[in-house]
Parts: structure tokens; sequence; C-alpha cells
């Protein structure tokens, strides 16, 4: 621990401790070279100042032997040396030395002076005065700067930045950072909603602290765990949980910090990286975002990439080549696991993919109370009512939630988060941010009103639709009005005729504005969209077609370095292209003539479910099914708000044209 400590703190760049005893030691030899030329020229002998007149007195006796007259700034000292070697006694003065000086007041040396030397016989020389030792001294301070600056250059250098090496080339060290005892600690008590791959990681643990218990029987140390998982999952917080508990070395390092610009220099940080595991092994290397380095060779637009394989093949011959890395586990984390090399996933180098899935409802029960930890609830706050409130949420969704909703309560100077906050954080989450300040015509809002509720009266008439959780006129996000729903369970498998219930209640906007006004509006983009997509689906993958019977059609191509679609593969002729849109568009007209039917059949209450929405402009599940059981709703009391126009809003005609303004939005809708 001590010794991770010292390394650490030599190469930090910024050590102030290492630049003050450096800025220490040229300080000390420094004042000693001014000691040394304070006492060089003290040990030259003394000089005893004299008053002009006793030098002239001096001069006159002939008591002055020889001179050196030396140039100082606008007038000229006499350094003189007197006869004998006796001190001698002038005017009541003893001179204690045969060394005199005197400051002589003329401006230039003359011809009178020099004469008045000579008289005297006196043996002189005129020499400039370089100051004595300053003089040397300035003239080399330029190079002692130089000196300096190009040792601290060096030294900068020799860092090696973020590597920490003492070497110029440490470009080709490894990045990786090592844990250590004392940094903030994350465990598997912080981590809820993937108990199987906490389980799963927890082996790779015990096999660490005690691996006697498994080699007894024969068993292998893993040799690598693969994270798989959407976004947000939690993989990352999961290696860290892993670092956590081990209680071994822990070396985490990002995919991208391998690939570098200089040719090389990513097969040389796996070197290095899987080095230092060795030195510190049994040890745990944490790669996170491998899909940076490890995508599947050959697959780069123009020929490939050939420094990012070279990468790749020198972590394949690290994990598992001739030379045994024992001791040393790798785990990795990615959201893309289809476009990674083959190679990689083999036994032998990942032995185990673990996936982290969207949590369920008692996953997400278990996140929640993690994240409310420090978060005062109020009473009436029920934690597992929001965790069934938010299918498909994943733990960075959720975090994102419950940080909402602790904002709200903060705006509104509370001292406790509420369920209303909760309420209100999950709506900004899944439909986005309430737009009151929009300016909406009356028209508009009557039309979105009878939109969102044939959306909302299909649903209910279906019983194999989802449950409407909210239905909105108030514009969020791109919405001018929006329609939640919450599946009763969790779904993963769906069937024909729920698929067919979740186009005929997308397209129910659409017969509403059909069948009330008899005109078609922008608003119903997104739902032909979502239900042309479902349709398609429905027909070439899910194989739910009487006619074109359970076959796939289309072969999706997909470019492994960009990582994304660029092409389908017509793999059939024209005639199956054509019954292939005849059944898209029969299934997507026979969920509109299905809404039709049920919004006619019932029209009167779709009359008074869209004036009171009008109303109220938010209904939830509740006084939804009131309105269909024909019960009255209690008055409802609105706050007065005093909204102040921007001027350079734009107008509603423009707002259509540029923001689609119909979109009505499904955000349960899980395809």
């Amino acid at each position: 621990m001590d010794n991770n400590k010292k390394k650490k703190q030599n190469n930090d760049d910024f050590n102030w401790t290492r630049i003050f005893r450096i800025v220490l030691g040229w300080s000390a030899i420094l004042i000693g070279f001014f000691l040394i030329m304070i006492y060089t020229k003290g040990s030259e002998g003394k000089y005893s100042d004299v008053s002009f007149d006793e030098y002239q007195r001096l001069l006159r006796d002939k008591k002055i032997e020889s001179a050196v007259i030396k140039k100082s700034d606008n007038n000229y000292e006499f350094l003189g040396k007197l006869k004998g070697n006796e001190p001698v006694n002038i005017n009541g003065r003893t001179f204690t030395t045969d060394k005199i000086t005197v400051f002589l007041p003329y401006t230039n040396v003359d011809d009178a002076f020099i004469k008045s030397l000579n008289e005297a016989g006196v043996k002189f020389s005129v020499e400039k005065d370089d100051g004595g030792w300053m003089g040397p001294l300035l003239g080399a301070i330029p190079w002692i700067l130089i000196i300096i600056f190009w040792i601290l250059i060096m030294r900068r250098m020799q860092s090696g930045g973020a590597g920490g090496s003492r070497n110029i080339f440490s470009f080709g060290k490894s990045k990786a950072k090592m844990l250590n005892e004392s940094a903030t600690k994350v465990t598997f008590s912080d981590v809820a909603g993937a108990d199987e791959a906490k389980q799963e990681l927890s082996e790779i643990i015990d096999f660490l602290k005690s691996p006697g218990k498994f080699q007894k029987l024969g068993g292998k140390i893993p040799r690598g765990v693969l994270l798989l998982g959407p976004p947000g999952t939690g993989k990352t917080l999961l290696a860290r949980a892993v670092a956590g508990e081990a209680g071994v070395p822990f070396f985490s390092i990002s995919g991208a910090d391998f690939v570098e610009m200089f040719v090389g220099v990513g097969a040389s940080r796996v070197r290095d990286l899987f080095e230092q595991g060795k030195k510190h092994a049994p040890c745990i290397i944490f790669i996170d975002e491998i899909d940076a380095v490890g995508r599947h060779r050959g697959a780069g637009l123009g020929g490939g990439h050939d420094e990012r394989e070279q990468t790749l093949n020198q972590l394949l011959i690290e994990m598992d080549g001739f030379e045994q890395n024992n001791g040393v586990i790798v785990i990795a984390s990615t959201n893309r696991p289809d476009i990674l090399d083959p190679a990689l996933l083999r036994p032998g180098r990942f032995d185990r993919q673990v996936v982290v899935d969207r949590p369920d409802v008692k996953g997400r029960e278990g996140i929640l109370k993690v994240h409310t930890r420090k978060i005062p609830l109020s009473k009436d706050v029920k934690i597992e009512t929001i965790a069934k409130g938010t299918p498909g949420f994943s733990g960075a969704d959720l975090a994102n939630l419950v940080n909402e909703a602790a904002l709200l309560a903060a705006r509104n100077n509370k001292d406790v988060v509420s369920m209303r906050e909760l309420e209100d954080a999950k709506d900004k989450v899944m439909m986005g941010t309430e737009r009151k300040s929009m300016i909406i015509s009356e028209r508009e809002k009557l039309t979105t009103s009878y939109h969102e509720c044939g959306h909302v009266l299909v649903a209910k008439m279906i019983p194999e639709a989802d449950p409407v959780h909210k239905v909105t006129i108030i514009p969020r996000g791109r919405a001018l009005g929006v329609t939640t729903y919450l599946p009763m369970d969790e779904k993963h498998s769906y069937s024909k005729e729920h698929l067919e219930a979740m186009i005929a209640y997308a397209m129910g906007g659409r017969a509403a504005e059909k069948i009330v006004f008899n005109e078609l509006t922008t608003g119903a983009s997104n739902d032909i969209e979502r239900a042309t997509g479902m349709a398609r689906r429905m027909v070439c993958e899910f194989g739910m077609s009487e006619k074109l019977g359970p076959v796939a059609y289309g072969q999706k191509q997909e470019e492994i370095f960009l990582g994304r679609e660029i092409n389908q593969h017509r793999d059939y002729s024209e005639t199956t292209q054509i019954l292939i849109d005849d059944e898209i568009k029969r299934t997507v007209t026979a969920g509109m003539s299905k809404a039709e039917k049920i919004l006619r059949d019932n029209i009167e209450v779709l009359h008074k479910m869209s004036h009171i929405l009008l109303e109220r402009e938010i209904l939830d599940a509740e006084e939804i099914d009131k309105i269909m059981r024909g019960e009255e709703l209690p008055p409802v009391v609105k706050e007065t708000t005093t909204l102040v126009p921007d001027k350079n809003i734009e107008t509603k005609k423009e707002k259509k044209m540029k923001d689609d303004p119909g979109f009505s939005g499904n955000v349960a809708l899980a395809n």
C-alpha cells in the first residue's frame, strides 16, 4: 500500500514537494557560489579608504609605489600600494595595510593627471572596472536559466504523462489505473436488479480468494468475463463492485485508451498492461467499452484499420497464447456484442458472457431503494408503485428519476421528497418537460384532445391492449399531447393479437380526427410511422402473415466498423415485394378500421372524455375509468399562472413545419 502511494507520488507531474526540493537545491548552489565569490574578493587584501587630500599628500611625499586606476561609472577609483611593509602614519591616521583606495573626482584621465603620477614615480595601469564577481555572475545568469529550463523540460518529458513511466517514449505504456484500498468502495450491496450477474461475478471473487476449493475438483480459473447489456444497466457499476469485493489488485482501462495516433502503440499498451497484471497476480483487469478495440477484423471502410487490428491481435495473444497468464482475469463490458470479433468470444478467452439486462419490477424496486437511501422520503412514498410504473427503465433511468424528484422537491422548498415529486419526475423522464408557455389555439387544443382520447378509448375497448396510465394535452417535449400505457406485467414475447391491438390504438388518434372533424392533420405522423414499422416487422420478421407464411424476408447488412445498419439485402423477388407491401398496408388499414368502428360505437363517450380532457388537461387511469363508467368527476381547481409570451416566438405554422407539433407518443410501446 505504501509503495503504491509512493509510486503515485513520484509519478505525479505536479508534485509540489518535489518541485520545492528542486528549487531549494538550486538556491543552495547559487548561495554557495555567492559566498565563494565574496570570500575570494575578501582574500585579495584589505584596502583602507583615504580622503582625496590625504591621497594628494601621499602622492607629493612619494609614498605610493604603484597603482591600478579603474573606471567606475562617472569617476575613477584609485587603488594604490604604499612603499615599504610598515604601516604609515599620516596626519594622525595609521594605515593598518599598505593598500589604499580613493575615488578620484575626475571624469577623464587627462595629461595633467598622468604627469602628476609620473613625477611621483608611481607605476600605474588603467583598467575598466567589470564589477568584480558580479560581472561574471550577471553574464552567467542567462545560461543558468537555460540549463534550468532544459532540465525541467526533460523531467516533464520523462514523467510519461498519465502513464507515469520514467521514459521519454512512455506513450507505449499502459494507461491502466490501479484502484487502491483507500478509494471509495462500491460493493455488491450497492448493486440491485442484477442478481444473476452478481452470482456469476461472486464465483470469480471466490476463486481469487480461495482457489483451492475449486482446483481440488479440477476446476480452472476463468480467463475472462464479458458483461453484455443495453446502456445504463450497470455493467461498469458491477465491475466497480467486483473491485470493492475482490480484495486483489484491480486495473481499470477504457478500450479507447489503447488506440493512439502512433502505429504500434495499442499493441505496446496491451503488452504493458498484462505485464503489470502478471507482477500483481492474482489480479483483475477491467476493460470498459471493449468494442472500441475489439471490433470485427477486416471490417473497416477502405481496407480495414491495421492499427486497431494489431491491438486486437495482441489482446487475443495475451488472453490465450503460448504464454500463460495465470491469476490474471479480464473483465470487459460492451453494449454491442454483435460487432465483436469471434476470436475474442471463444472459450479460453472470454469464458463467460454475463448478460446484464434491464431489470424487472423486482429489480427496479431494489434499484430505487438503493438510490433513495440518502434521500429523505415522505410517508406517502410507495417504492413498489413507482417500480411497477416504470417498465423498461434501466438503472441509469431510475437514478435519473430519483434525482429529478429530489430537484423538484428542492425547487418547491420542501424538506422531503413526496410521491407527487416522484410521479412528476417519472412523467418528465417518460414524456418530456411540460411546455405550458407554448401558445396553442383553441382549435388545436380541441383537435389534440380528440386525438388523444381516440388513443385512450380504443385502448380501453381492446382486451389485448396495454392499460392506459395517463393522458395529457399539455405540450411535452416535441408533442402537443401524450398518451402513456403501462403493461400489467413484464412481457418478453408478444402475440399477434397484442401487436394488432398496438397498431389499432396507435391509429385511434387519426380515426378520431377523421370521424369528428372529417380532416387529416400532421398529428398522426408518428403514430403512422410506428404502426407501419410494427406491421413490417410482423410480416417480414415475425412470420405473422397468412399469405407470406412463416418466412423471414430481407437480410440486414450491418457495417461493423460503423456499428449500424446501412443496408438491407433484398433476397426475394419483385412479386414477393408487392405481396409484402400489400400485407403491410392491409395490416395497418385493418387497425385503422377497427379503431374507427370502436369510436363510432362509443362516440358519446369520446365527446364527453374529450371535453373533460380539454378542461382538465390531464387525466389519470382512475379518472379515465370513471368516465368510462359514466360517473361524474369532482370539479377541478386550476392554478392561475401568468405567462409572458416571447417576442421572438415562432408562428404556429412555422412551428408545425419545423417541429411536427402533432406528434403523439406511446412511450411504453415495446417493439
